[in-house]
């Protein structure tokens, strides 16, 4: 067995992911906010709206730390990514949890600039199309082709197929 790190996948791959979770997500969202608004009676789309999306905030932190301190989401077996600690070993649930809370670097930046300004729809889609494309670009400046989140979380994306053939099948 060789002693050799696991190659880190491709950005495209790892977005290609991101975009699988977003479509896995919104099944677990609307899921969620059924149940918020049915047990808070809530009748209206804008009442509640806060503790609303704290409860989603919360769903979210417990899916995402409860599968990545298992290793990999559904979105990241398919794709043949498994998030590991810088040292190659499993993550702690404190560490998911930063990483969870990290990750919203890709959009708490975007969404501030657009509240402080208050800019229309329009302009808040720009402003948030224009921030995923340069926070996903740091990852093209780094040594080992990681997000900011995952630096910051002192996390790495790994390839987690055996066979790299399999993978550059893939893409």
């Amino acid at each position: 067995m060789s002693s050799e790190p696991a190659p880190t996948p491709s950005i495209l791959r790892r977005l290609a992911c991101w975009c699988y979770e977003g479509i896995l997500l919104f099944g677990v969202v609307f899921i969620a906010d059924y149940l918020f608004s049915t047990l808070s009676q809530t009748r209206h789309a804008l009442e509640n709206r806060h503790p609303q999306q704290a409860f989603l905030f919360l769903v979210l932190g417990i899916y995402f730390v409860w599968f990545w301190a298992r290793g990999q989401t559904l979105a990241m077996k398919t794709w043949h990514i498994r998030v590991v600690r810088r040292d190659g070993g499993p993550l702690t649930q404190a560490q998911a949890l930063a990483r969870y809370l990290l990750s919203w670097l890709w959009f708490l930046p975007p969404l501030a600039l657009v509240r402080l300004l208050d800019l229309d729809a329009r302009f808040s889609l720009l402003t948030m199309f224009v921030w995923v494309i340069f926070w996903s670009t740091l990852a093209r400046l780094h040594k080992d082709r990681q997000f900011p989140h995952d630096v910051l979380a002192r996390t790495r994306l790994i390839s987690s197929v055996q066979d790299q053939a399999a993978v550059r099948k893939i893409m």
